[in-house]
C-alpha cells in the first residue's frame, strides 16, 4: 500500500473511532437515567470495544475506497457497524468458552465477576453476575451494529442490501458458533468440517460481509460484490488456518497469543483434525486438552504434529486458499485488486 493510501486509511479509521466514541458517549448519558448498574455496563462495554486493530472496518474501507467511494460519513458508520458486531460476538464467545479474560485483562464477564467478589459476593454468585452482564452487553453491541448502518444515511435499496449482508453475517456466525460447541463435544471432526465451522463462525463477518458492504456502499455492480464475497471466503479460510498455526507455532511476543492455550484447551483446529487421521494420534491424544500441559510436553506435541504431516498440510491449505482468493482479483478494478493483493501477501508473510 502506498504512503498516501496508508494515510487515507488512518484518517478513515479515525472517523470510525469518532463514530464509536460518540455512540458510547450518548449511550452512557442515557444509562445515567437507569442508575449505577446500567452505567457500569456501558462503561465496561465501551472498554471492551476499544484498542482493537479495527480489522473489519479496514475491510469495509478498503473495498469502499478501492471502488471510488467518497462519502466519509457513510463509510465510517458502516465500518463501525462491523466493529460493534465483532465486539458483540467476542463478548458472547467468551461466555460460551467460560473465559474470564481477554489479552491478559478481565473481559466483560470477568470485570463484573471481579467487582462482585470485591463487593462481598460469593464466587458462584459473582460469576453468575459476570455471565449475566456479558450476555446483556453482547446483546447491546449486536443491536448497535444495525443502528450504525441506519446512521450512515444510506436509503432505499442500498440500505436494505447493507442490512441484509449484516444479517447474513450474524446468521452465519451463530450457526458456526453452535457447530463449534457441538464439534467440541462429539467425535473428532474432519478437516473440512473444522474449516466450514471456522468460515461460518468468523470468516463471514470478518472478511466476506465487510468487503461486500464496502462495495454495496460504493454502488458497485453485483458481480463485483459477488467477487469480493468469494475473495473474502477464500482469504478468510486461509486466515483462520494461519491463526490456528500461530496458536501452536507462533511467537507470543509478536502474536500476543499463548502457544499453549489451544493445546491445553484441546481446540479442534485443522492441525488436530488432520493429526487424528494419522498413526501419530496415539502420541498426541493423551496430552491434548490437559489444562496443566507444560512447555516441555507442548514442544513434543509440536514436533509430533510436524512429523505426522499436520503442519505441512495446514501450510498447503493456506497456499491453496490464498491462490483461490487471488484468482478472484481478476474480476475487480485494478486499484482495489492491488490493495487486496497486498492483504494476501501480508497474510502469507505471517507464516514464513
Amino acid at each position: 500500500m502506498s504512503e498516501e493510501a496508508a494515510t487515507v486509511a488512518q484518517i478513515d479509521l479515525a472517523l470510525v473511532d469518532d463514530c464509536i466514541e460518540r455512540f458510547f458517549a450518548v449511550s452512557s448519558a442515557r444509562a445515567r437515567r437507569f442508575g449505577r448498574p446500567s452505567e457500569e455496563l456501558w462503561r465496561v462495554l465501551r472498554r471492551a470495544s476499544m484498542g482493537g486493530k479495527r480489522f473489519r472496518p479496514r475491510m469495509v474501507l478498503t473495498a469502499y475506497a478501492g471502488l471510488g467511494g467518497t462519502d466519509a460519513h457513510a463509510a465510517a458508520n458502516v465500518a463501525a457497524a462491523y466493529e460493534l458486531l465483532h465486539t458483540a460476538l467476542v463478548v458472547h464467545d467468551d461466555v460460551i468458552d467460560r473465559d474470564w479474560s481477554r489479552r491478559g485483562e478481565p473481559n466483560v464477564a470477568g470485570s463484573f465477576r471481579d467487582t462482585g467478589t470485591t463487593g462481598g459476593l460469593a464466587l458462584p454468585t459473582a460469576e453468575h453476575r459476570g455471565v449475566s452482564a456479558a450476555v446483556i452487553a453482547g446483546d447491546l453491541a449486536l443491536v448497535a451494529a444495525a443502528r450504525f448502518v441506519e446512521a450512515s444515511g444510506v436509503v432505499d435499496d442500498r440500505r436494505a442490501r447493507l442490512l441484509e449482508i449484516l444479517d447474513d453475517a450474524v446468521f452465519a456466525s451463530a450457526a458456526g458458533e453452535m457447530t463449534d460447541v457441538d464439534l467440541a463435544l462429539g467425535v473428532m471432526p474432519s478437516v473440512d468440517e473444522v474449516l466450514a465451522m471456522e468460515r461460518a463462525k468468523t470468516s463471514v463477518y470478518s472478511f466476506e460481509a465487510p468487503l461486500q458492504s464496502g462495495a454495496v456502499l460504493a454502488g458497485a455492480d453485483e458481480s463485483v460484490v459477488a467477487a469480493l464475497g468469494a475473495f473474502g471466503r477464500e482469504i478468510g479460510i486461509a486466515y483462520q488456518i494461519v491463526d490456528d498455526l500461530l496458536g501452536v507455532y507462533g511467537d507470543e511476543t509478536v502474536t500476543g497469543k499463548s502457544v499453549l492455550g489451544d493445546l491445553r484447551e484441546g481446540k479442534r483446529t485443522m492441525l488436530i483434525a488432520y493429526a487424528a487421521t494419522t498413526d501419530c494420534w496415539d502420541d498426541i491424544a493423551p496430552y491434548l486438552g490437559d489444562p496443566d500441559l507444560g512447555e516441555d510436553r507442548a514442544a513434543e506435541l509440536r514436533a509430533t504434529l510436524e512429523t505426522c504431516g499436520a503442519k505441512a498440510a495446514a501450510e498447503s491449505r493456506i497456499a491453496e486458499h490464498a491462490a483461490l482468493a487471488r484468482a478472484e482479483l481478476a474480476a475487480l478494478p485494478y486499484e482495489l485488486a492491488e490493495r487486496l493483493e497486498h492483504l494476501v501477501s501480508e497474510l502469507l508473510e505471517r507464516v514464513r
